[in-house]
């Protein structure tokens, strides 16, 4: 009976040794490296603010001890870079074709873009526009045709009023950017303050239209009323 506690005691004591001895080992002992010491991983996740939820499956370890020159993996953040979750598409709202103001047909506004492509080639898409206004503020005016094609083809003095009708200009194809800008003018939103004539000082033979009141200045186009 006394041989077996004596055995029990003697057992105790080696594994009691044997704790200490693991608790107070440094890497020098383990690795054969003098810089490299150890250190409980509860307590240095403790420190760090670190989850040690299986925190030594994550070291590789089979205890709770790592080398302090090695990085602390927390469980709670993967080593795996984490995607960012991407933000949802907004769907731009289509933009909703203006209506027109005036509605005139397929080929007359054929014709229409023609003439503002003529009169106005080179010049900006608001240039564009303010002389299809001209046009449009023309068939409004009691002083001239009251439709389109009917302001187009004026004749004034045996001349056409626009040039371009005179010289076949008219006759070459509308670029997308002057049939846009009568689609604009259509819409009437901008009157150019009535304006009914437009003209290019610079090479304007006419004196009678220099007399006219100046509304605003486009590119290379006075317009007046």
């Amino acid at each position: 009976m006394k041989n077996n506690s004596m055995k029990k005691l003697i057992v105790a004591c080696v594994a009691t040794f044997a704790f200490i001895t693991l608790q107070h080992n440094t890497a020098e002992a383990i690795t054969q490296s003098p810089l490299v010491k150890e250190v409980n991983l509860y307590e240095l996740g403790k420190e760090n603010g670190l989850n040690t939820i299986n925190i030594e499956q994550e070291n590789n370890r089979p205890d709770n001890w790592v080398d302090l020159e090695k990085k602390l993996e927390n469980p709670i953040h993967p080593k795996a870079a984490v995607k960012k979750a991407s933000k949802p598409n907004k769907k731009t709202p289509k933009k909703e074709k203006e209506k027109p103001a005036v509605t005139i047909s397929n080929k007359e506004k054929d014709l229409f873009a023609r003439l503002v492509n003529a009169e106005a080639k080179g010049e900006s898409f608001e240039g564009k526009v303010a002389v299809a206004t001209v046009v449009l503020n023309r068939v409004d005016s009691p002083d001239f045709p009251d439709t389109v094609t009917g302001v187009i083809n004026q004749v004034v003095g045996g001349t056409y009023a626009f040039s371009p009708v005179q010289n076949g200009e008219i006759n070459k194809p509308a670029s997308d950017e002057s049939k846009r800008a009568v689609e604009k003018a259509l819409t009437r939103k901008n009157r150019l303050n009535n304006s009914v004539y437009f003209y290019n000082p610079e090479i304007a033979e006419d004196q009678w239209i220099r007399t006219r009141t100046v509304v605003k200045t486009i590119g290379d186009h006075v317009f007046a009323k």
